[in-house]
């Protein structure tokens, strides 16, 4: 196995086993649910929203909860933790360059925005498994428009 594989099994384990930011968010001010009808793989995206000096929404908080396979928890788990802090706008960039990165192969995309989440690039190998990575960006995408909504990868 190369290195990177095995770089790309020991995140995706870490953040399955460890995953940051798995709680509901009491304070949350949108939510929305991903579900995946095909594996079962469902999980709820809470954020808190707050504005900042230029009147855009921040994320200052944000957390999920729910159940899927270690690719779909993985994912979510290091969304959160890249999410927190951004507004809405780059949040939203950060959300197509992922979809970009595991759904269009050769895409020319942002590593320097992408940062750890390129750890994920591997999924895009397993057509398969692409929806569980994506999952919970769609459920961010949700929560990011105010739909507090349940969003499946059908």
């Amino acid at each position: 196995m190369s290195d990177l594989s095995d770089l790309y099994q020991e995140i995706l384990l870490e953040h399955n086993s460890k995953p940051r930011n798995f709680r509901k968010l009491d304070d949350a001010t949108v939510f929305a649910e991903g579900f995946n009808p095909l594996c079962g793989d469902q999980y709820t995206v809470y954020l808190k929203l707050d504005r900042n000096e230029s009147g855009e929404d921040v994320v200052s908080d944000i957390s999920f909860q729910g159940a899927g396979c270690a690719i779909s928890k993985a994912s979510g788990s290091m969304l959160t933790s890249q999410v927190k802090g951004m507004t809405l706008s780059e949040a939203d960039a950060l959300f197509h360059q992922f979809h970009r990165m595991l759904t269009e192969p050769g895409a020319e995309l942002d590593y320097d925005l992408l940062e750890d989440l390129e750890m994920l690039a591997g999924v895009a190998e397993y057509p398969t498994r692409i929806k569980c990575a994506i999952l919970i960006w769609h459920a961010l995408r949700a929560a990011m428009e105010g739909k507090n909504d349940v969003v499946t990868t059908e």
